[in-house]
């Protein structure tokens, strides 16, 4: 029976782990390999490691973690949550069940791209959607933003100062007219015609309509939407927001006792949704951790 178990080694999990270790909590945390930034070559807007690839910043918190007795990784995927507080019940993909106090939900969300040939195949390189994340690495240069005007217009407000040349592109439909002169009030070039297909060309990218194309440094992605990477909050019938993250308190409680949540696939209601941070997830899942601690205090005492 442990004190905790962490489900997800990205930012959030990793510090909920550390957290948990340096006060001395038998913590398991279970990591699937899969994460959301997991394409990405280099993190931004992370203090100490701007720019330093994600898969190295992993590499870095699960050696710090091997100092702590208390912490055990291992290299599996959790499949179902169950049980009540005190007493969950965790399955692993490999057919084992793992017990635990408490638990806390860091599997992150998973994106779902517009359906443009070549697109995913350029998610997290040459295609974008964190201006925060992105945008200073493209500063001066040309982009496109892909997906529907009213919420391009979101990103050209962010971007426009940063960036040169902004064309944006409609999936599947053309722009109405009321769009396209809302896009050039913005100083922005609005595209007569749906993207079609995009690709690499010489660390570009190649961007095609059927009847024109354009090749920009980058491509921001203003459609598309996430989706709970893992089941568990489908599961545990957990209380989720109109963001379809999960609802949080200030210490990562769920409306589940013992079931706490942090990254990404969480957020309070008082946000209008979740930030991609590699910093404030790391930040959510200090904050679960120590909501953890409390809630075991209270327990034994």
């Amino acid at each position: 029976m442990y004190d905790a178990i962490v489900i997800g080694a990205g930012p959030a999990g990793l510090q909920a782990a550390l957290t948990l270790g340096r006060m001395h909590r038998s913590t398991l945390l279970l990591d699937s390999g899969e994460y959301r930034n997991g394409t990405v070559l280099h993190m931004h807007n992370m203090v100490g490691a701007d720019g330093a690839p994600p898969a190295e910043f992993r590499a870095t918190a699960r050696a710090e973690l091997s100092a702590y007795d208390d912490v055990e990784v291992r290299d599996a995927a959790a499949t179902s949550v169950s049980g009540v507080e005190d007493a969950f019940l965790v399955g692993i993909a490999d057919g084992s069940v793992v017990e635990a106090r408490r638990v806390i939900i860091a599997t992150g969300v998973a994106d779902d791209l517009p359906d443009v040939p070549g697109l995913q195949d350029l998610w997290g390189t040459l295609a974008f959607s964190c201006p925060f994340c992105d945008g200073h690495e493209h500063a001066g240069k040309p982009i496109a933003i892909v997906g529907a005007a009213a919420r391009a217009e979101h990103l050209i407000g962010l971007l426009g100062r940063i960036v040169g040349d902004i064309t944006v592109f409609p999936v599947g439909e053309v722009f109405a007219d009321d769009d396209i002169r809302m896009l050039e009030t913005k100083g922005v070039r609005a595209s007569p015609a749906p993207l079609s297909s995009v690709e690499k060309v010489d660390d570009r990218v190649r961007i095609r309509t059927d009847d024109d194309e354009l090749v920009v440094a980058g491509v921001f992605v203003a459609s598309g939407s996430m989706r709970q990477r893992a089941p568990f909050a489908a599961q545990l019938e957990m209380r989720m927001l109109e963001s379809g993250c999960i609802e949080i308190d200030d210490f990562g409680r769920t409306s589940v006792p013992g079931i706490f949540a942090a990254g990404d696939l969480a957020h309070r209601a008082s946000l209008p949704g979740p930030m991609a941070s590699v910093l404030l997830a790391a930040a959510a899942g200090q904050l679960a951790a120590v909501g953890i601690i409390q809630s075991l205090l209270a327990a034994e005492h």
